[in-house]
Parts: C-alpha cells; sequence; structure tokens
C-alpha cells in the first residue's frame, strides 16, 4: 500500500461500533466511520464494516492501547497488529493517543503496571523528546500515516514547561505527524484544568489536522468527565465552530461508545455536528484549502527514525527515558494501587481519577465476562471495586477477568457456597490454556461433581 502524501478529505462520520452496527449501515450522510483497533481481528472483519468498505465507505482503525507517550519504545507486536487493521481495511491513515496507558517494568525495576486508560503525558522537554522518538518509530512500522490525538485529563502534571498548543506543535512540527484534534477534550481541559480552548487552537498548526472528534460528557462537583456516553454539549460544539471558522477540517466525527440513543437521536447529533463546522466555514472568507503535505516530511521507511534523530537532536536518551518512567509509575501507582500521591499533584484530583479508573475496570470486565455480573448479582460492583483498590491490573481487561475470580475464591468469598462453585466452574472454563473438554462423558463428570459439591 502506497502512503498518503496530502490530508484525505473524509468528510462526516461516526464511530462504527458493534452495537450501532446496523443504525450506522442505515444513516444517510456518513461518509466514513472510525473502528477501535484491538476490537478487530483482521481475519475476521463484522460483517457490517465489510459491507461499509464494499459501499465505498473510509474505516479509519483508531489505537487505544499503544500508549505513545509511555517511557518505553512502542511494542513491535503492536505496531505490527495496528499495521494489519490498516492494510486489510485499505485504510488512508490510521490514530492513535498522546497517552501513557502502562508504568513501571524494566526501566523502574518494578512490576508492569497497566492503567486500563489513557493518562496525561507531562507537557516538559523530556517527555517531548520521548515522544517525539516513539512516534517517528510508529510512523516506520505503519503502511499509511499516522494521526495522534489529544487526550482529556483529570489531573495535570506539576511544572510542565509547554502548554497544550505549544506541545502539540513542537510534535507535529519536529515528526510531520498528522493531528487528530478532539474538541470535546479541549472542552474537558478547559473545565478541569483551566486551560483555554480558543488559545490551544490559536497554537496549532492547523495544517496538520488530520480530522475532529466529537463526543458528549458530563459534569459532577465541578470535574467534567469525558463519558462519551452522553449527547454533544453546545460548549463542544462552540469549539467546533471556532476551529472550522479557521480551518476547513479534512473530517469530523462523533464518538459514542455507551448508552446508545436511537437511530433518529444519533443522526441528529451528526447533523448538529455537521451545522457547527458549515456555521464556522461561513463566518471564514477565506478559499477552503486543497489537500496538502502537513507540516514536515511524509513519514518514511527505512533509516528515518535515526536520521531524523539526528537532523534535530531531539533522540530520547536511556537517562531521558528514566526519568520519564519513574515519574509516570509513580503516579500510575498512587491511581491504581493506593501508594503515595508524588509530590505536586492535586490529592483530590487524583482520587477522583483513581475512583474513575476503578469504575471503568468494573464496567469493563462486566462487558468482556458479561457471566460475572450475573453470577454475583449485586454483589459484583463492591466486590470488584473492593479487589480493584488492592489489585492494580497487570494485563488486558480478560486477564482482569480471570485475576478478580481467583482473588475472591482465595478469600473465601462470597459466602454462598452455590455461587462460589459457580464461579470456580467459570474460572476453570477460562483459565486453562485451551478450553476444557465438551465430550459428553467429561461435561456428565463436571455435572455430577457440581451436584456432590453442593450436598
Amino acid at each position: 500500500m502506497e502512503r498518503m502524501t496530502g490530508t484525505a478529505r473524509l468528510g462526516t462520520g461516526i464511530g462504527w461500533r458493534p452495537e450501532i452496527a446496523d443504525v450506522v449501515e442505515r444513516m444517510p450522510g456518513i461518509d466514513w466511520v472510525e473502528a477501535v483497533a484491538e476490537n478487530l481481528c483482521p481475519g475476521h472483519l463484522p460483517d457490517s464494516l465489510l459491507r461499509l468498505r464494499e459501499r465505498g465507505v473510509t474505516v479509519v482503525p483508531h489505537g487505544v492501547s499503544l500508549g505513545l507517550g509511555g517511557a518505553e519504545r512502542p511494542d513491535a507486536g503492536r505496531l505490527t497488529a495496528l499495521a494489519e487493521r490498516a492494510e486489510v481495511l485499505g485504510s488512508p491513515l490510521v490514530t492513535e493517543h498522546i497517552a501513557f496507558v502502562r508504568a513501571g517494568g524494566p526501566l523502574t525495576a518494578s512490576p508492569l503496571l497497566e492503567a486500563g486508560h489513557l493518562l496525561p503525558v507531562p507537557r516538559t522537554r523530556d517527555a517531548l523528546d520521548v515522544l517525539c522518538e516513539n512516534v517517528r518509530i510508529a510512523q516506520d512500522a505503519l503502511p499509511v500515516p499516522l494521526a495522534v490525538e489529544n487526550i482529556a485529563a483529570l489531573v495535570s502534571w506539576p511544572d510542565e514547561e509547554l502548554t497544550e498548543g505549544q506541545f502539540l506543535y513542537e510534535l507535529a512540527d519536529r515528526t510531520g505527524v498528522r493531528l487528530l484534534i478532539d474538541v470535546a477534550n479541549l472542552h474537558t481541559n478547559h473545565v478541569n484544568l483551566g486551560a483555554d480552548p480558543a488559545e490551544a487552537l490559536g497554537e496549532l498548526p492547523l495544517e496538520a489536522i488530520a480530522y475532529v472528534h466529537v463526543a458528549g460528557g458530563f459534569e459532577r462537583d465541578g470535574v467534567w468527565h469525558d463519558s462519551h456516553a452522553h449527547p454533544v454539549p453546545q460548549p463542544v460544539l462552540d469549539i467546533l465552530t471556532d476551529l472550522a471558522s479557521r480551518v476547513a477540517p479534512p473530517g469530523v466525527l462523533l464518538e459514542r461508545d455507551e448508552d446508545f440513543p436511537g437511530a433518529e437521536e444519533l443522526a441528529a447529533e451528526v447533523e448538529a455536528i455537521r451545522g457547527a463546522v458549515e456555521k464556522g466555514r461561513a463566518a471564514d472568507t477565506a478559499p477552503v484549502p486543497s489537500p496538502r503535505q502537513v507540516v514536515g516530511t511524509a513519514p518514511a521507511g527505512g533509516g528515518a527514525v535515526a536520521a531524523r534523530a539526528a537532523r534535530d537532536g531531539s533522540g530520547a536518551g536511556d537517562a531521558v527515558r528514566q526519568r520519564l518512567a519513574l515519574a509516570q509509575a509513580a503516579l500510575l501507582s498512587a491511581l491504581v494501587a493506593g501508594t503515595p500521591v508524588p509530590e505536586g499533584f492535586d490529592r483530590v484530583r487524583l482520587g477522583v481519577q483513581a475512583r474513575a479508573l476503578a469504575g471503568k475496570r468494573a464496567d469493563v470486565v462486566a462487558k468482556v465476562a458479561p457471566e460475572l455480573p450475573v453470577i454475583l448479582g449485586a454483589g459484583y460492583r463492591p466486590s470488584f471495586l473492593a479487589y480493584a483498590q488492592k489489585c492494580p491490573m497487570t494485563g488486558g481487561y480478560r486477564r482482569d477477568a480471570l485475576d478478580f475470580v481467583e482473588h475472591l475464591m482465595r478469600n473465601g468469598r462470597p459466602l454462598d457456597a452455590e455461587v462460589r462453585i459457580e464461579l470456580r466452574e467459570w474460572w476453570l472454563e477460562r483459565s486453562g490454556p485451551t478450553p476444557r473438554s465438551e465430550r459428553p462423558g467429561t461435561r456428565w463428570a463436571r455435572a455430577t461433581r457440581r451436584v456432590l459439591l453442593r450436598r
């Protein structure tokens, strides 16, 4: 597949999710969709996505687990998987986040911890050097251009050296990476951190924008939660209008991940987004720019990483990576393992973030292992939150579900013997390297054992 050398004109899109696949297929005026890369298997793509591709609808894979803002270099296996999804979908680009999602490991001589969430990168020179090198590594491994997204944050790092706009500008300028600008995240950071969305937009290299995300959220006790489960509020649409008055965004996409409304409400949100863009364009009398090369050179293969690093002197050395690794590990450990809050952080906000992470873990585990809320009933959520306070996530959510059940069994919970038996059977079914035998004799033996255990 040839690399794209200009900004693709995508149009208006919506995030494809299995729960609304039929609605998305029937929705008029949808030019493209975005799918979470980690939820796709290249050899077994959902029929809905295949039908959309056959109709000429562009599909963009959106990664959430690469952790380009982490101290470690990007994992080669994750990059290969992202590249495979881009190729099988015939995508013009792939996208990821400016975030770290895990910390610890060899650089810190401590256990590797998983956040299960996108966490903010400190806007410092050290972190920028690491991020630039990680982005270049990813660019060289991918068959199409990469765009990276600004994230929402509940907490800010102390002693930051750059504003969000300055940080994104330097990243794009030094690497040639495209930017996926989430205007909902700009609103989140305005409410939570006092960052001015208009100032951030004014500092961005607008020609580097690949496309724009729009999503909803809610405010509680002065904190904005970027839920992707609520309608898009007017302040977010206003930021989109401001952006559209400065540049014609190549694409705009509605994100919705939970609590999906009906088809009419989704269509109305897409229309509201389209209207906000048109309002911004009407306020700008400048001609719409044609697709062109973004800041810097197009992603190239071969020895481009080393060549670019040598030109701008921004290669991140081991000492820089280790400093960042220790800082990120301390923050993540405070959030998921109850260790002391690092100096300079807002303890109250870290508490809000820690509870949000635990709640998200409980919700996602309930989705990947839907039998557990059924087996445990009303006791599922309080049991999981108690577990999450003491047991950080060290693998993916499926591993987390197994670890949770193992934790309950090891501690003699729940007290009801029949429920414990069901949990044990569930764990045995899923913890081995291969599924348990379904031969009639084996199934009969298991059923007999369950009956005897209940007596």
